[in-house]
């Protein structure tokens, strides 16, 4: 497991300090999220898990040839099915979670089989957490803190959790940051994840790992800040226009930001931006649905 050449079935481990890795799977996509872990004197903490069977039991293999330890502890950074899949393979772990997730985790939103390209799940379901909190945790992990934060305003979701390590300068981001990838705010706030993507620039974490993407430096956040700032202005103009969210999408010029994989997700980030200006509720399935139009009626591509 390296990083060289990786692919979508290729994923790799990066060291960031003593006892501490960032597992990333290319390409970043749908489904295909990051996660890392933290080696105790005993045991193993983890940052989220991922989609299907296959890729979990390849992650758990991975923490058992470089640490020799078992995972006791979990991070759900929040409710996404991509980042909470696979914790049936982890029966006996406590899961720690915002109190958000929890109640999101309650109630999924569906989504019809044609929108995604076909993938198997396998035998792996999401567990609820057994320890919630509101504001913050932090936990002694061997000699390292370990620091869990929920920013204090919906940003990519009602319930986001962020890692530091402030004696590594490292911060497991989950998907408050993605790199390389369209940020997706629909199930957040777009105005809120500014405000939270300042606060991380606060903590002057020298090593960033993004929920879907390459790891980074301090340069990823203000590439998520520049997109969401993009999204916000133009859900304002598309409001102004008296135009709906797809049409708009339709008639955006992405400039810079159509070089980012899952660019369909435009239409959900201005259905957020939109609604939040006016005052709206959304429906989840036919934003799915609007982007599955905009993807030109293709199904969104995933290699979960």
């Amino acid at each position: 497991m390296t990083a060289d050449s990786p692919t979508p079935t290729n994923p790799y481990l990066v060291p960031l300090a003593e006892g501490v890795w960032a597992y990333i799977q290319p390409d970043g996509g749908w489904m295909v999220n990051n996660m890392g872990f933290i080696a105790g004197k005993e045991t193993v903490f983890s940052v989220d898990v991922t989609s299907t069977e296959p890729r979990t039991q390849a992650y758990l293999e991975a923490i058992e040839q470089a640490t020799g330890k078992p995972v006791s502890h979990l991070l759900y950074t929040h409710s996404h099915p991509d980042h909470c899949n696979g914790a049936s393979l982890l029966p006996q772990a406590e899961i720690i979670a915002h109190q958000m997730t929890a109640t999101e985790l309650q109630h999924p939103h569906g989504v019809e089989d044609h929108i995604f390209t076909k993938f198997e799940v396998g035998s792996v379901q999401m567990r609820m957490p057994t320890r919630t909190y509101s504001d913050r945790i932090t936990l002694k992990w061997g000699e390292r803190e370990l620091q869990i934060v929920h920013p204090g305003q919906a940003s990519h979701s009602s319930g986001d959790s962020y890692l530091f390590l402030p004696d590594d300068s490292v911060l497991f981001a989950g998907d408050l940051v993605f790199n390389g990838g369209t940020p997706f705010a629909l199930s957040g706030s777009l105005s809120g994840w500014i405000e939270t993507i300042g606060q991380l620039q606060d903590l002057g974490a020298r090593t960033i790992v993004p929920g879907h993407g390459p790891v980074g430096g301090p340069e990823v956040l203000e590439n998520v800040r520049e997109y969401l700032e993009f999204v916000l202005a133009a859900s304002h103009s598309a409001v102004e226009q008296g135009l709906k969210p797809l049409e708009a999408a339709l008639a955006l010029d992405l400039g810079k930001f159509a070089q980012l994989i899952d660019a369909e997700r435009i239409v959900g980030n201005l259905h957020r931006g939109m609604a939040e200006i006016q005052g709206k509720d959304i429906h989840f399935p036919t934003v799915f649905q609007q982007m599955y139009e905009y993807n030109g009626s293709r199904p969104l591509l995933t290699h979960a």
